[in-house]
C-alpha cells in the first residue's frame, strides 16, 4: 500500500525508521549469517517506509523479527508503519472508499498493533524518547487523548527538551480542544439504538456502506455465511479488519446507557475470555509443543472462533479425530495466534505457535464449534535431576552440531535456510529439558499416532531419548520436516 502525506491528525516523529547496525547486537547474541538476513530484511523494510509502501515495510520487519524476535529497531520500525497507515485510513475521506474500497484494512486494528509494538519497546527502552512517541501517536489514533496526554508527559521527563515531544503535545491539545464536545440532553432509550440481529443494545456498533447498524460480532457472524446486509440485501465487500466501530454511535449509547452497555459487555467478554481451564478446539491435526506452521481459515464457525478468540487471548487447542471412533482424541496442545490476517472475503491466514499440553475433561458444541473443559498437562518430576539435565545438555550439543552442518548445506537455497533459522529460533534453553525435549521432536517428520504418544508421556528423558531415535534416522538426508 502506498500512502501520501495528508493534512488531519497531526502526529510528529513518526517519518523517521532507525537502520539496523551491528552496534545494536551488544555483547553479539546473534550469529553472523542470522545478523546479515535481518540487517537486509530491516534494510529492505526501511527502504519500503521511507518511499511510502507501508504494508510491504510491515511484511519485512515482521520476516525480520520472526529471526530477532522482541528487537526494539525492529519494533520501533514497525510500530511507526502501523501508525502511518492507520494514520492514511483514518483521514481518507468517505467518497474515496465508495469509489474505490480498500479490502482488509482498518484504521483501528493498525493503531492497537502500532500500541502493541511500542509498548514492548518502551519496556526495552523507556530512557529513550522514541518509545513515548511511538505509544501516544498510537493512543490519538485510538481516540485516547488523555492516555496519550499521560505519555507526552512521562516522556518530558526522561527529555525536558524533546522538541518533538513539546511539538507532538501542543498539536494534542489543540486536537483536544476541537473534538471536545458535551452532550445537553439523554436520548431516550428505543430500539433505534437495538441490532436488527440479535435485538438487544447494540455492542461494539459498526455502519455499512449502505447506512445500517449491527453489532460488530453479529454482523460478520452473518456475513459468515453470505457477504450480504441482513437488511437490505446490499453485497458488502468488508471484513473485520476494514470496518471500524463507529466511535460517536459507540460513545453516545456508553455515556447514556450504561448499565445496559455494561451487560452487553460482560455477555459479550464470557464468549471471548473463557476462562483458565476452558479453551475452543480447532479439530485438524496433532500438533506437540514448540512448533510453528500456518492455518488457513474459511469454515463459518471457525471464523466466528477466530475473531472471538482475537478478542480474548489468542489462544485456542489444537486437536485431532480418533479415526476408529471418529470423536476428537482426550488430548491436544494449546496453540497462540502470533499472527492473524483476514482476508477480503471473510476468510483468515494464520501464523500460530503451539505451547502448553492439556487433557479434555468434557467437551461442548458452543455456536457451531467445540468449547474443551481441560486439565493442563506437565511431566513427571524427575527423581534425578542432575542426570536429566546432562542428558539434555549432551543432546542440545548433538542437536546445535547437526543444526551446523544442515545450515551450511543450504546456504545456496534461501528458502529453506529460512525454514531452518525460523526452527532454531524456536529452540529452548536447554535448562528447561521439558520444553526442549518437544522441540527436538519437531525436528524429524512423525506420525500423529508418535505425536500423540510424546504428547501423553510425562518422562522428559524418555521423550529426549525418542527424539534423538527420530532425528537419528532421519539425519541421512538432513531435512527439517
Amino acid at each position: 500500500m502506498s500512502a501520501d502525506a495528508s493534512p488531519g491528525v497531526a502526529l510528529e516523529g513518526l517519518d523517521v525508521v532507525a537502520d539496523y547496525i551491528w552496534a545494536n547486537e551488544g555483547a553479539g547474541s546473534l550469529s553472523w549469517d542470522r545478523f546479515i538476513h535481518v540487517f537486509d530484511l530491516v534494510q529492505n523494510g526501511n527502504q519500503a517506509f521511507r518511499e511510502n509502501h507501508f504494508e510491504e515495510a510491515i511484511n519485512y520487519y515482521s520476516r525480520a523479527n520472526e529471526v530477532k524476535p522482541g528487537d526494539p529497531i525492529i519494533l520501533s520500525n514497525r510500530s511507526a508503519a502501523y501508525s502511518r497507515i492507520s494514520q492514511f485510513l483514518k483521514q481518507r475521506p468517505a467518497s474515496a472508499s465508495e469509489s474505490k474500497p480498500l479490502n482488509g484494512l482498518d484504521p483501528t486494528m493498525h493503531a492497537e498493533l502500532a500500541l502493541k509494538d511500542a509498548e514492548k519497546v518502551m519496556n526495552l527502552r523507556n530512557n529513550s524518547v522514541n518509545p513515548y512517541i511511538l505509544k501516544a501517536s498510537a493512543l490519538i489514533l485510538l481516540e485516547k487523548y488523555e492516555l496519550a496526554r499521560d505519555v507526552f508527559l512521562s516522556g518530558l521527563q526522561v527529555d525536558p527538551f524533546s522538541n518533538t515531544l513539546r511539538a507532538s503535545l501542543q498539536n494534542l491539545e489543540r486536537l483536544r480542544a476541537n473534538t471536545l464536545r458535551r452532550t445537553l440532553g439523554k436520548p431516550e432509550r428505543s430500539d433505534d439504538f437495538d441490532c436488527t440481529l440479535c435485538l438487544k443494545l447494540l455492542y461494539e456498533p459498526v455502519t455499512t456502506p449502505c447506512g445500517h447498524c449491527f453489532c460488530r460480532s453479529c454482523l460478520f457472524q452473518s456475513m459468515d455465511c453470505r457477504n450480504r446486509c441482513p437488511l437490505c440485501r446490499t453485497v458488502l465487500f468488508i471484513s473485520p479488519r476494514e470496518c471500524a466501530i463507529s466511535v460517536t454511535l459507540n460513545n453516545i449509547i456508553q455515556k447514556n446507557f450504561p448499565e445496559e452497555h455494561a451487560e452487553r459487555k460482560s455477555e459479550h467478554e464470557s464468549l471471548t475470555n473463557l476462562g483458565v481451564d476452558l479453551i475452543p478446539l480447532f479439530v485438524l491435526d496433532v500438533v506437540i509443543p514448540c512448533q510453528k506452521f500456518s492455518l488457513h481459515i474459511f469454515e463459518p464457525r471457525y471464523r466466528l472462533m477466530v475473531r472471538r478468540i482475537m478478542e480474548g487471548n489468542h489462544r485456542m487447542g489444537m486437536v485431532t479425530l480418533d479415526s476408529a471412533t471418529g470423536l476428537i482424541v482426550d488430548i491436544a496442545c494449546e496453540v497462540e495466534i502470533a499472527e492473524c490476517e483476514p482476508l477480503p472475503d471473510g476468510r483468515f491466514y494464520l501464523e500460530v505457535k503451539s505451547g502448553r499440553r492439556f487433557r479434555i475433561i468434557r467437551s461442548w458444541d458452543q455456536d457451531g464449534y467445540r468449547v474443551a473443559e481441560v486439565d493442563w498437562l506437565q511431566d513427571d518430576p524427575p527423581k534425578m535431576r542432575a542426570e536429566l539435565q546432562d542428558v539434555t545438555n549432551n543432546a542440545a550439543e548433538y542437536v546445535q552440531s547437526w543444526l551446523r552442518r544442515v545450515k551450511e548445506s543450504a546456504r545456496q537455497d534461501r528458502r529453506r535456510l529460512d525454514k531452518l533459522l525460523s526452527v532454531e529460533a524456536m529452540m529452548p534453553s536447554p535448562l528447561d529439558p521439558e520444553r526442549f525435549s518437544f522441540w527436538l521432536a519437531t525436528l524429524s517428520d512423525m506420525k500423529p499416532y508418535e505425536k500423540l504418544e510424546l504428547l501423553r508421556t510425562r518422562d522428559t528423558e524418555e521423550r529426549i531419548k525418542r527424539g534423538l531415535v527420530y532425528l537419528r534416522a532421519a539425519e541421512q538426508g538432513c531435512s527439517v520436516q
